[in-house]
């Protein structure tokens, strides 16, 4: 069996990926079309990890049996275009959440103490020519209330680690959760009422650009705005508009409307942005627990057995 893994690993997952017996794992870097055409063409199992998968890709692949998904969201993949090819589609809930996790409460920080700021001031020698106020940064977590949108398990390890700060946590989540009824608010008063929020909702047709012009209108006054989750769920004019007017203190982001995001248009004039290039998920533990997910599913269908996490097939509109 080959598997194409479909992104540039650096030398150490390199060596790990080659170094795999069963399957056979070709590399090819994401910006290697003729790479990636000639390398697919006799492949069983795509690994997945950004580049989204179109319809064409998937008819260069005639042997395709799997499209893997290294990490959870699978709206990058054409997955009506799969099903009529007769492809599974698997993800990998779970894999990825302690670095989510992780980098979320990381921009949290850096948000609200400027890091990214000081960082330059301090490497061009103007560290301590900076002015109080702005050396304050916009606050702390403790004391502050952290609205999550979505429960799902980052927000869910995220909890005990902000309460430990001493952040009051909120949430809304699309659909009720018994196991934290105390904590639920309505959607437009944890959006008014919260000094951070974070959100953690899969992108489908009812989430994308949920954060428009009006939702973000709704946030607090000098609150911070957190997104670990699908860049497409804001309108990023609009949150532009909103960190530049003040009435966003701040915002952290990971992921962006177009990825890679090489054009970052408005919000490239907005300094209390923090902007990272889609890597909360990337730590070699989160790549670890991954290769053993896709490894298995490699082997079950090999083996003909069922697949881990498959994702139901859908089908054209």
């Amino acid at each position: 069996m080959k598997a194409l893994f479909h992104f540039s690993p650096g030398t150490d997952l390199r060596a790990r990926l080659e170094a795999i017996a069963s399957p056979r794992i070709a590399i090819v870097d994401q910006r290697d079309e003729a790479g990636f055409a000639r390398e697919i063409a006799d492949c069983e199992v795509l690994l997945h990890v950004l580049t989204p998968v179109t319809a064409a890709m998937i008819a260069m692949a005639p042997r395709l049996q799997l499209i893997q998904k290294i990490g959870v969201g699978v709206n990058t993949i054409d997955r009506a275009a799969a099903a009529k090819a007769g492809i599974a589609v698997a993800n990998m809930p779970g894999t990825n959440t302690a670095a989510v996790a992780e980098h979320t409460l990381a921009l949290m920080l850096a948000t609200l103490r400027r890091v990214a700021a000081f960082d330059a001031a301090t490497r061009a020698g103007r560290g301590w020519q900076i002015g109080v106020e702005d050396a304050i940064g916009l606050g702390e977590i403790g004391g502050s209330r952290v609205g999550f949108v979505g429960y799902g398990g980052v927000p869910q390890r995220l909890t005990p680690a902000l309460q430990a700060l001493g952040a009051e946590v909120r949430f809304w989540n699309r659909s009720p959760r018994p196991d934290a009824a105390a904590m639920a608010l309505p959607l437009d008063e944890l959006l008014a009422t919260s000094d951070i929020v974070s959100l953690h909702v899969p992108l489908t047709a009812e989430t994308r650009q949920m954060f428009d012009r009006a939702r973000i209108a709704q946030l607090k006054p000098g609150a911070i705005l957190i997104n670990t989750a699908r860049g497409e769920l804001i309108d990023q004019n609009a949150l532009a508009e909103a960190l530049l007017s003040g009435h966003l203190a701040g915002a952290g982001l990971d992921v962006f409307e177009r990825e890679p995001m090489t054009e970052p248009g408005p919000l490239a004039a907005c300094p209390t942005l923090i902007a990272t290039p889609h890597i909360a998920w990337l730590t070699p533990q989160t790549f670890e627990r991954s290769l053993a997910v896709a490894l298995e599913n490699c082997r079950r269908l090999a083996a003909g057995e069922p697949l881990l996490h498959q994702i139901a097939p859908e089908t054209a509109a």
